[in-house]
Order: structure tokens, then C-alpha cells, then sequence
């Protein structure tokens, strides 16, 4: 098993910039990818970023292209969301997840380990 731990979140003015980090710990040599979802209430969860583990290879979802970043940092086993020039529309709970091999990276069925989720708050 895998445990994953967000933080990093809270408030932040319109604009502004927050760093989320997620530290993985457990069964971590069998991590393929690590991925970012938010679900703002009322909606349903929406994938954001993910980033594969030995590759690094990164993708990002059209809503945050540009403004966000996703890194990985293998010796720590943590992977972290830079988000910049963030907007209210950007509030939301942010989930990191571990995701299964060669599944498509935007479905949230691809993974199989989540976060408790940290809550971002961008106010206008």
C-alpha cells in the first residue's frame, strides 16, 4: 500500500500562489504516476496535473495550463503542484493519487491511492 499526505494549502488573494506538496511513504517503488484532482463543492472531482515517477513526464489539464506546474522530487517520494496567478474559480479540495500502470492519466478510476485532500481558497 501506498499512504499519501497533501499540504500546503489554505487562503490566498486572487493572483497570488500557493505550493502544494504530497509525500507518499509505504509501497513507494511501485508508484507509476502521481496525479492532481480538485472538486470544488457541488462539482465533480477534475483532473488538474500529473507527473510519471520515473520519466517525470508531466500533463496538464487546459484550465491550468500555464498558471500551474507539477514537479517531483523521487529521493523525497513527493510530488508538489506550483500554482501561480490563481483565480477564485481555482477554490476547491486538492487530492493527490497514486495512479495504476498505463491507465489514462485524467480519469480518476486510473488511481488507486488517495490523499485526504487539502483545501485551497482563492479569494477575488
Amino acid at each position: 500500500q501506498v499512504q499519501l499526505v497533501e499540504s500546503g494549502g489554505g487562503l490566498v488573494q486572487a493572483g497570488g500562489s500557493l505550493r502544494l506538496s504530497c509525500a507518499a511513504s509505504g509501497r513507494t517503488i511501485s508508484v507509476y504516476a502521481v496525479g492532481w484532482f480538485r472538486q470544488a463543492p457541488g462539482k465533480e472531482r477534475q483532473f488538474v496535473a500529473a507527473i510519471t515517477w520515473s520519466r517525470a513526464n508531466t500533463y496538464l489539464s487546459d484550465d491550468v495550463k500555464g498558471r500551474f506546474t507539477v514537479s517531483r522530487d523521487s529521493a523525497k517520494n513527493t510530488a508538489y503542484l506550483q500554482m501561480n496567478s490563481l483565480k477564485p474559480e481555482d477554490t476547491a479540495v486538492y487530492y493527490c493519487a497514486t495512479a495504476l500502470p498505463m491507465q489514462p492519466l485524467h480519469m480518476s478510476g486510473s488511481y488507486n491511492y488517495w490523499g485526504q485532500g487539502t483545501q485551497v481558497t482563492v479569494s477575488s
